[in-house]
């Protein structure tokens, strides 16, 4: 297949450099307002940087949209007239409002998909067979200050990770929701049923964090989404008493876990679906609701 990558910023030098390494790509195409930085990169990988976006859709199957997110609407308009198939960073557009309008343009059987990346990374698959009926869960997303991210809070920009997973893996159906945080520092609390779900996100953190945990009737789960690693607790088999303290015997196993490149599992599925003309695992419909609900959390600003 013949591969676009429109926006060539961090994530999508992260799209070229993923796309150069799959055999099932053909051609590499690049296109960004900053020429130079296309034609750069496109000697690099041994790409083509086009001179404008309509001589990159004549020419590809798929394209990636790795534009600042404040341009995500009116640039996946523009391919989808075209009906090549696309993956959209996230989030899917700068609000609920054009994401509902985008949805409305969408032929049904165009291959539109979000890069919602951590349903990719495989501790989730992991999670969603080991939990069954969750008690209390928490997802931990800091990050250090960066200047990367200009036109989002930390809500769209990390906590909306964490979003996706809890209402696509973990839950569904009707919730309860209170918030408080500023445009770097937030925290959600979401019940379920009775289940309370807690999230945090940070821009201001001094420390890079990427955390699930889980506690159920018999067994507590730890997730970490950076080692790709998950371990599970379960109750002590017994319990003993020394020097007048209670002393318990933990069981703690380590999950196998078959460490991938979340991004590169990602792209190599949307080819596949693009090319098969299957929906995106990540529809817009799912995306859409994550970014509602990520405005939901930020009008306790």
């Amino acid at each position: 297949m013949d591969v676009g990558v429109i926006g060539v910023g961090v994530m999508g030098r992260n799209h070229v450099r993923v796309y150069s390494e799959l055999k099932r790509v053909g051609s590499l195409y690049l296109y960004d307002l900053n020429q130079k930085a296309a034609d750069d990169l496109a000697r690099k990988h041994d790409a083509t940087a086009c001179a404008d976006l309509d001589e990159m859709l004549r020419r590809v199957d798929a394209v990636s949209v790795c534009v600042p997110t404040r341009y995500h609407y009116a640039t996946a308009q523009q391919v989808i007239a075209r009906e090549v198939p696309l993956l959209l960073e996230k989030p899917i557009c700068s609000t609920a409002a054009q994401s509902r309008a985008l949805l409305a343009e969408i032929p049904e059987d165009l291959t539109v998909g979000v890069g919602h990346i951590e349903r990719f990374n495989p501790i989730v698959g992991e999670i969603r067979r080991i939990v069954t009926r969750p008690l209390y869960v928490e997802f931990k997303r800091h990050n250090p200050a960066s200047g990367r991210i200009t036109d989002s809070s930390v809500v769209e920009d990390l906590m909306i990770h964490d979003i996706d997973i809890m209402r696509n893996v973990l839950f569904d159906g009707a919730y309860g929701l209170s918030s408080v945080g500023t445009t770097d520092v937030c925290s959600a609390l979401f019940t379920f049923d009775g289940t309370p779900v807690y999230l945090s996100a940070s821009r201001k953190s001094s420390k890079k964090i990427r955390s699930v945990y889980i506690e159920q009737e018999d067994m507590t789960i730890e997730g970490d989404f950076m080692t790709q690693e998950v371990y599970v607790h379960r109750k002590p088999g017994q319990y003993a008493s020394e020097n007048e303290r209670y002393v318990q015997e933990n069981i703690i196993e380590k999950v196998l876990v078959n460490k991938v490149e979340p991004l590169k599992v990602e792209l190599a599925t949307f080819l596949d679906c693009a090319k098969q003309n299957k929906p995106f695992p990540i529809t817009p419909d799912q995306a859409a609701t994550n970014l509602a609900i990520c405005e939901e959390i930020a009008r306790s600003f």
